[in-house]
């Protein structure tokens, strides 16, 4: 960045609503910004040693094999992924009462 220039203030670009599509005026207290966080089972799996046939490290591979056949940010989107929006006033009263409707 160039000295004497600032970084452009971010409520100052236009928002939307994530649902409706009505432009947002931050600042106003009439938008929402919702964060999602999400994460597999944090729960360590329950490992019976016969179901392996005593070959840990053959099922090691067979994994390592699966997660191979697919991009490094699809593995992570399987274990963690986090994002933000914004809501109207009215999508998020709508939201609020039924959030996986």
């Amino acid at each position: 960045m160039m000295a004497g220039m600032s970084e452009p203030d971010p409520f100052l670009c236009p928002v939307s609503c994530h649902r409706c599509g009505v432009e947002l005026h931050l600042g106003s207290g009439t938008a929402y910004l919702i964060r999602v966080e999400a994460m597999a089972d944090p729960t360590p799996p329950s490992l019976d040693p016969g179901e392996f046939g005593g070959d840990l490290n053959r099922a090691f591979r067979e994994v390592l094999q699966e997660l191979e056949q697919i991009s490094p940010q699809e593995a992570m989107d399987q274990v963690y992924r986090r994002f933000s929006f914004y809501l109207c006033a009215t999508c998020y009263r709508r939201w609020i009462e039924n959030p996986t409707g």
